[in-house]
């Protein structure tokens, strides 16, 4: 099977990784286009902190599930976003240790959230030097977010930016509707706005193969007797506009903290890429050495920080650490990624995508 989908690697990424490599990256385009009727749910993770990779990693060979790994572009941009980790050490970490691990299922590396706020044309231009480096780091799928900007605006934003993305064969993920990150929610993305924006992106020669939206999750911990607002039938509608406009299928956010049982049904109502970030951190941080937790949570007071930016300003003492606290992390991200990846339906995802890339290349 996996031979197969080597062969399928996009050109750039083949020449990464030399002709004898069995690291399986593949484009987000092939991977959610071929997927998209399949009821599963792909995992996109983003790995802040190195030391839950291998244990993602594990439990996806040992369910033979397609992953990805992303970070956002605050937390991964050309500065190295509030982690330390730039396109290049990102990309070089997971596709390390794809190889030290002997990781032989297809996986993806995404840049989440490619933000532009406003329609000037700084943002846009540093969006576009981000993309660029994320491309040549290797980086096989994209999500251009312009969902601040007028739907007018939004268009024209990701036409013009996702050309070299297109160009190269790579997956897109484009936005509707920003999650909000306090109670005060912004409004549902519409079934209406939907079909407006995609109709109107298609027609410029721009589809991608996934939308996300705001259906009511927000991002980060849930706190304890919080309730998960997420409409489910609205998720249905959004999607079924969506694949009559060529949509592979719907991303969500803000999956840290969901009950597992209602995480399973998402994948009934469109979603095919779920996005988790907190929870490996979390994981993360349940592993460290104490006395370094305590130094970072000290720092995260005395700043007025979440603590997540800690991660950038002690990455040298996290990279550090010692063996058994690398495998502690390890050990929980396994059994995370096992929970998580079974709930998402996505065991046997990988032959399943082997098989439907044989018949369609």
């Amino acid at each position: 099977m996996n031979e197969k989908l080597l062969e399928l690697a996009p050109e750039h990424i083949r020449g990464m990784l030399g002709s004898t490599s069995k690291v399986c990256l593949l484009s987000g385009r092939d991977v959610f286009t071929a997927l998209k009727d399949q009821n599963l749910i792909v995992m996109a993770c983003n790995a802040r902190i190195k030391h839950a990779i291998p244990g993602i990693m594990k439990a996806a060979e040992e369910l033979d599930a397609v992953v990805a790994f992303e970070l956002t572009a605050t937390e991964g941009g050309l500065d190295g976003g509030y982690t330390g980790q730039t396109p290049e050490i990102y990309a070089s970490t997971i596709l390390e240790y794809a190889s030290s691990c002997g990781f032989s299922k297809p996986f993806l590396i995404h840049a989440d959230h490619i933000t532009v706020k406003d329609t000037g044309e700084d943002e846009f231009t540093a969006a576009g030097r981000l993309i660029a480096a994320q491309i040549q780091a290797g980086y096989s799928s994209f999500a251009i977010d312009a969902s601040f900007n007028s739907l007018a605006d939004n268009i024209d934003i990701v036409t013009r930016l996702a050309e070299p993305i297109i160009a190269k064969g790579y997956g897109l993920e484009v936005e509707l509707g920003e999650v909000p990150l306090s109670t005060n929610r912004s409004a549902l993305t519409s079934v209406t706005e939907t079909k407006s924006f995609l109709s109107k992106l298609t027609a410029k020669g721009c589809t991608p193969q996934l939308l996300a939206i705001n259906n009511g999750s927000k991002r980060g911990n849930y706190l304890e007797g919080e309730i998960v607002r997420i409409d489910l039938e609205r998720t249905k509608k959004i999607h079924d506009v969506a694949s009559s406009l060529g949509v592979s299928g719907l991303v969500q956010h803000g999956i840290t903290g969901t009950p597992l049982h209602l995480v399973g049904k998402l994948a009934d109502y469109g979603i095919r890429k779920g996005n988790i970030g907190t929870l490996w951190q979390n994981v993360a941080h349940a592993g460290l050495p104490l006395d370094l937790m305590d130094a970072m949570r000290s720092w995260a007071r005395e700043n007025n920080r979440d603590i997540k930016y800690a991660t950038k300003v002690f990455k040298s003492d996290i990279d550090a650490i010692p063996q058994e606290n690398i495998s502690m992390i390890h050990e929980m991200a396994y059994r995370e990624a096992r929970e998580f990846l079974t709930a998402f339906r996505a065991k046997g995802s990988a032959a399943k995508l082997a098989a439907i890339l044989r018949t369609s290349h």
